[in-house]
């Protein structure tokens, strides 16, 4: 069949809106007609100068619709079913049935090659190019894409799917990290560093945990209103002296007994750490930085820091969890997206790292 996407051919290129000829689903693979899809931090990766995106690409993997075609294997889902469309796994080894698919030792291959494992490629120009489409298992800056068993998830009808593709990734990893991971419960205390989505994420499932005690921390005073209004009871300007003293301050002194970074920043992730209290666990999510460094005596004094994949959440079961808390009127992570057409997806993308935006969901 015939699509249209948004291929990037380059790391300096604008994208491009390209018909392209997908391949039928094969084994466990399930086509899905895309109704929206959101644009997270990780697509960025595609530029980085060098070689690791491959191109031609078709980035995106925050995709939501509906399911218009299943291939040979596949159970549990059939055509006409919502799904959004989250990481890919294998599905088969210990950490994968253990729960935490987000650390399967194939999540390198499965997402960031954006090719099969079989090294064909599912998605052509008319006159033979081929076309990297496997980015998370499912390249959904199209208008339609191909998923897997392992990545696509079902979900009610009754819910607006052209607006749950941000579960799949960025709002995920924001709300599993405080929910699962950290496991921040009633009454505790948590500084959050960033308040792009993944953080501001963060912030709701903080104050859906009961946390008394939520500082969120960024440099764009419309975010930090923002995250007030989602649940923070404290925000501070990142460009501010001694953001460590004054998260202490309004933590009685000692310190918070969680932090989260979504920026990678090595200076903040320090910061973030020299936040917490003893005991105290840092969790960091934030990709782009080589190395960070840190206050060893802080680490010997108890500290804990923690790099967490996708929030360690289950899609299967989390994603289901998260749209009942938005049911409830708990979790809005409606209120941080802005729609663009697919074909304005170059403006989503300055929107986005200018600040101006917190989730493009791009509509094809």
């Amino acid at each position: 069949m015939q699509t249209n996407a948004a291929v990037l051919r380059a790391a300096d290129a604008p994208y491009m809106i390209e018909p392209l000829d997908l391949a039928d689903p094969g084994p466990g693979e399930i086509l899905v007609r895309v109704a929206g899809a959101g644009m997270c931090h990780t697509d960025l990766l595609g530029r980085v100068p060098g070689d690791l995106v491959a191109k031609p690409v078709v980035l995106g993997h925050e995709g939501s619709g509906v399911v218009e075609a299943v291939g040979p294997g596949v159970t549990g889902v059939t055509g006409g079913d919502h799904v959004v469309m989250s990481f890919d796994s294998c599905g088969i080894c210990e950490n994968c049935r253990a729960g935490v698919p987000g650390a399967c030792p194939q999540m390198m291959a499965l997402n960031m090659l954006a090719m099969p494992l079989d090294g064909t490629p599912r998605a052509t120009t008319g006159d033979g190019e081929a076309v990297h489409t496997r980015w998370f298992g499912q390249s959904s800056f199209a208008g339609h894409a191909i998923g897997t068993v392992h990545n696509v998830v079902p979900v009610d009808r009754d819910v607006p799917i052209e607006q749950l593709g941000p579960l799949g990734c960025g709002v995920q990893t924001g709300a599993a990290s405080v929910l699962i991971s950290l496991g921040v419960g009633a009454g505790d205390s948590i500084a959050i560093f960033g308040a792009g989505a993944v953080g501001l994420s963060a912030v709701m499932a903080a104050r859906v945990a009961g946390a008394t005690t939520i500082v969120a921390v960024d440099l764009h005073e419309s975010r930090l209103d923002l995250a007030r209004d989602l649940g923070a009871t404290h925000v501070l300007n990142g460009a501010d002296d001694d953001i460590a003293g004054q998260i202490r301050a309004i933590s009685g002194g000692e310190g918070v007994q969680y932090s989260f970074d979504s920026t990678a920043v090595p200076e903040v992730v320090a910061t973030a750490v020299a936040s917490l209290r003893t005991t105290g666990v840092c969790g960091l999510v934030g990709v782009g930085a080589a190395e960070y460094t840190l206050d060893a005596n802080l680490l010997l004094m108890g500290r804990t820091v923690k790099g967490i994949i996708e929030g360690d959440a289950v899609p299967q079961t989390f994603i289901p969890r998260m749209i009942e808390l938005w049911r409830q009127g708990r979790f809005p992570f409606d209120r941080l997206i802005t729609s663009y057409p697919l074909d304005q997806i170059n403006q989503a993308e300055a929107d986005t790292q200018s600040g101006k935006v917190v989730k493009p969901v791009l509509i094809p």
